[in-house]
């Protein structure tokens, strides 16, 4: 059975993949090469994976001028030195990718491999230099901050295991001790799975919400008047937080906050003044998709979904005439381009979009 984590590195090579075709059809423009920066920014697995993909290159490359080297060869070498960084079925596709433009414009892709296997050199050193840990005393206790920029997403890997994926626009606060784990969300979304086997209760506050572990993956979102938990797996349970629980919805003297357990594709929303809330059914992987960098909807209003483009575009969206704010719209589109989902737009009947350097209007004709 594929683990999350290699379905997650699949998805990175896959899109590695694409820059390096992109790469070699021309020349990136200015913008193309603020994606291509960001996009390796990241995580350091972009970083690894496109060097990776550089490598196959090369090795194909090799290949054209010597006959007797089959590809079939190169897959094999591919899946024996890397089976465990990716499926062996991506490589299989990244292989053939490259192979069809290599035939034709190796001494021009050669060129770009070279400039942008030097940025992401870079990029690598400047990611692994970062002061991103702080420790504290007593010497037990480990402090970590961690921080992403607009359109920006990290993923951390904890001492203990826990994988802890940062959305765009999001700021921690992680303390690991002997007795407890407990992380601080203090703005965006946070994606985390939990390793097992650890007698330390791992504990998430945010906003008005505390997400207790039960052994599972789990998803907060945190908004301006509420917090938004999704379970993918296992379950977790969802209480206000004490900070909250001081305040109207306090429960009185000697009674705990009451908690409301969630499983697999289950969602809550917690607004302070406005407990007990109730759990509803969702698609996890949908609430989830932009561990993928993408956006998916289903029947949705044209205003939530402009609004979770401007969670990562530099160029807002601007709904103008109020009837399409309502428009519902279903789809699953890459947050990195924003032109295809203005494509997506201009094929609306009635619908028209106008670009400027600083705005995206939408309109009713």
């Amino acid at each position: 059975m594929i683990s999350k984590d290699e379905q997650v590195r699949a998805t990175i090579a896959e899109q590695a993949s694409e820059w390096f075709v992109a790469n070699d059809e021309g020349p990136l423009d200015a913008k193309q090469s603020a994606a291509l920066v960001a996009w390796l920014k990241g995580s350091p697995v972009h970083i690894e994976e496109f060097l990776g993909v550089s490598v196959i290159a090369r090795d194909l490359r090799e290949a054209c001028a010597d006959p007797e080297q089959s590809l079939n060869t190169l897959i094999a070498q591919a899946r024996a030195e890397d089976d465990n960084r990716i499926l062996p079925s991506s490589w299989a596709r990244i292989i053939a990718a490259v192979r069809d433009t290599l035939a034709f414009r190796w001494q021009t892709a050669a060129v770009t491999i070279a400039a942008v296997g030097v940025l992401c050199l870079g990029l690598l050193l400047w990611w692994n230099s970062r002061p991103i840990a702080q420790g504290s005393t007593p010497s037990d206790v480990t402090v970590l901050r961690f921080e992403t920029r607009h359109g920006e997403q990290q993923t951390h890997r904890l001492s203990d295991n826990s994988v802890l994926h940062l959305n765009t626009d999001s700021s921690m606060r992680v303390r690991l001790s002997r007795h407890e784990r407990l992380v601080e969300l203090s703005a965006g979304e946070a994606d985390f799975e939990v390793a097992h086997g650890s007698d330390r209760p791992f504990r998430v506050l945010a906003g008005s919400a505390e997400v207790v572990d039960l052994g599972t993956r789990f998803d907060v979102r945190l908004n301006q008047q509420s917090t938004v938990v999704t379970v993918v797996e296992g379950r977790v349970a969802v209480r206000l937080s004490s900070r909250s629980a001081q305040g109207g919805a306090n429960p009185g003297p000697g009674r705990a906050a009451p908690t409301v357990q969630l499983g697999a594709n289950q969602q809550i929303m917690v607004a302070e003044g406005d407990w007990p809330a109730a759990p509803v059914a969702v698609d996890a992987q949908r609430s989830t998709a932009w561990l993928h960098r993408q956006i998916s909807f289903n029947h949705e209003p044209l205003e939530r979904v402009a609004r979770e483009f401007n969670r990562y575009s530099r160029t807002p969206i601007e709904i103008t005439t109020p009837a399409l704010r309502r428009l519902e719209i279903s789809g699953v589109f890459s947050i990195d381009d924003t032109d295809g989902f203005i494509a997506f737009l201009r094929s609306l009947e009635g619908v028209h979009v106008e670009v400027s350097a600083t705005r995206i209007r939408v309109s009713q004709d």
